[in-house]
């Protein structure tokens, strides 16, 4: 019933089949300079009732307008026109999105309760270390940071309309297509400004199912036939990527990039804002989203130090936006996960016990891989540890900065550290693709900086006492470790290498060198 599905936490799919619907619902106006929020609602219900709204800023001031009904969009649109002073530059194809103008303009005097804007992005890490500094703990401090970053209720709406969006260009082709985000849009981890990962669906499989069992005739569409799978979404996303390119309204810097392991289109959606990169469907990603989903919702420590972890980790360049031998942020939560199945006792479960939970109809095989876990979140027994927040990321630093990299691999199905299957610097288990290393790319200069990073932490956070930071103004707790180290503090670190092996302390002038080259090369252009 309702009322249940209100009172327990909801399942992954639940959710996600709530907000496509949503989305259905929605339209994105462009409004006018000087607007009446309360002329706009007014004359917007005399189309229907408005469910929900919000403004955002995004070169002008966009609405985002969710109906009760779906009918009422069909109302709205019988209203609205093609834009007439450039008749023959435009492509006819209609959407969701519109342009509000006024028809008189409104005179100066008119004083407008100015319009409450919806943030879409994160403030900068400069004035979040301003924030910090006035918090009265490290935990506090790990809390603040996650309201900032997380994605806000309006930004996830404007994520599912932008999916909403494509399906509607992938219907022209597909009638029964859906375009799902996954990854950090989904699975609890996302933070504002982050990219959309869409994927294209064709399978609902079950609907059909129990008709086709009726008459006497087995019974199939004629459909065209290609040698493998891999072409056929080739020539899919090769089409509707010409298609977003050429006639999708505010869809710009499209990119096909075909031959990559997953094939994809990245493209600009101008409108909402957002970079997205758009697949075809990859049910092992939409496990990995869910998986994480789970873990975030099963206890609010995950999600704090996931993105403390996050965001030291982007300060300090051990993470990168361009793809290459730095750890991933996907790894990075991965091996927080895997720390909070180890802690004593244990604050997530392991993904075998979650298996165990799983009923007949959590039950996936994927390409051969089992994907079968609990969805129902009811059913996992909360955990007994009370460790507080601030502990739990000082462990975190002393854990990672400690651990056998050479001889262990991190392996979330078990919760334990197992012997490396190869030699890859960091071995991290996919937890379905049982026989892949999701941190192949690593290379070990890259995690020799990790963890002396991750040493130079702990360090920091365990000689932390509050009060002398407080007498000289200085950045303490979450905020000292948030500023680059060797900036504002080199000397110390000088004295601190004295105890290091000169291994190690070759290593970090490697990854140095290897930082600086790095940027070099960019300046150079390669």
């Amino acid at each position: 019933t309702d009322s249940e599905v209100n009172t327990r936490k909801k399942t992954f799919t639940e959710v996600q089949t709530e907000r496509l619907e949503q989305a259905e619902r929605t339209v994105l106006i462009k409004c006018p300079p000087k607007l009446s929020e309360k002329k706009l609602l007014q004359y917007l219900s005399s189309h229907g009732n408005i469910r929900s709204h919000f403004f955002f800023e995004n070169r002008g001031i966009h609405a985002l307008i969710e109906f009760s009904e779906k009918n009422s969009i069909a109302s709205l649109l019988d209203a609205v026109g093609i834009p007439s002073a450039v008749e023959h530059h435009v492509v006819p194809f209609k959407s969701r999105l519109l342009t509000f103008m006024l028809k008189t303009p409104v005179s100066q005097a008119s004083e407008e309760t100015p319009i409450h804007l919806s943030p879409q992005s994160h403030i900068p890490v400069k004035e979040l270390i301003q924030k910090l500094c006035h918090a009265d703990s490290v935990s506090s401090q790990m809390y603040i940071l996650l309201n900032e970053f997380q994605l806000t209720e309006e930004n996830i709406k404007l994520r599912f309309l932008a999916c909403s969006l494509v399906r509607d260009f992938t219907r022209a082709y597909f009638p029964d297509s859906v375009v799902k985000p996954f990854g950090s849009s989904v699975n609890t981890f996302g933070k504002l400004g982050c990219d959309v990962d869409m994927f294209l669906d064709f399978h609902d499989v079950r609907k059909h199912a129990t008709k086709m069992k009726k008459g006497p005739f087995e019974m199939e569409y004629q459909l065209k036939r290609l040698p493998s799978e891999r072409l056929a979404t080739q020539k899919i996303l090769s089409v509707i990527g010409d298609c977003l390119d050429n006639f999708g309204p505010g869809c710009a810097s499209i990119q096909k990039i075909l031959n990559a392991r997953c094939p994809l289109v990245k493209f600009s959606h101008q409108p909402t804002g957002f970079q997205c990169d758009l697949s075809v469907s990859n049910s092992i990603a939409i496990k990995s989203s869910e998986l994480l989903y789970i873990y975030g919702c099963l206890d609010s420590r995950v999600r704090a130090l996931v993105f403390t972890v996050r965001c030291w980790a982007r300060v300090h360049g051990l993470t990168n936006s361009v793809p290459g031998t730095w750890i991933t942020n996907f790894s990075l939560t991965m091996m927080v996960m895997f720390f909070l199945q180890k802690r004593s006792p244990p604050i997530i479960p392991t993904l075998d016990q979650l298996k165990e939970l799983a009923d007949e109809k959590d039950k996936h095989i994927i390409g051969g891989y089992d994907c079968s876990f609990v969805s129902d979140l009811s059913k996992i027994e909360p955990t007994k540890n009370t460790e507080t927040v601030d502990v739990l990321l000082s462990e975190f630093f002393e854990y990672f900065g400690n651990f056998d990299f050479r001889r262990n691999s991190i392996n979330l199905r078990k919760g334990k550290e197992v012997n490396k299957p190869e030699s890859s610097p960091l071995y991290i288990w996919n937890p379905f693709e049982q026989d892949l290393n999701i941190s192949k790319n690593v290379n070990q200069p890259q995690l020799e900086k990790f963890v002396a990073m991750a040493r130079e932490s702990a360090w920091i956070l365990q000689k932390e006492e509050k009060t002398q930071q407080t007498i000289n103004k200085e950045p303490w707790g979450l905020a000292a470790l948030l500023i680059p180290f060797g900036k504002s503090n080199t000397s110390k670190m000088k004295n601190r290498t004295k105890g290091m092996g000169s291994e190690t302390i070759r290593s970090l002038l490697d990854s140095l060198k290897l930082n600086s080259a790095n940027s070099l090369q960019k300046a150079v252009g390669k």
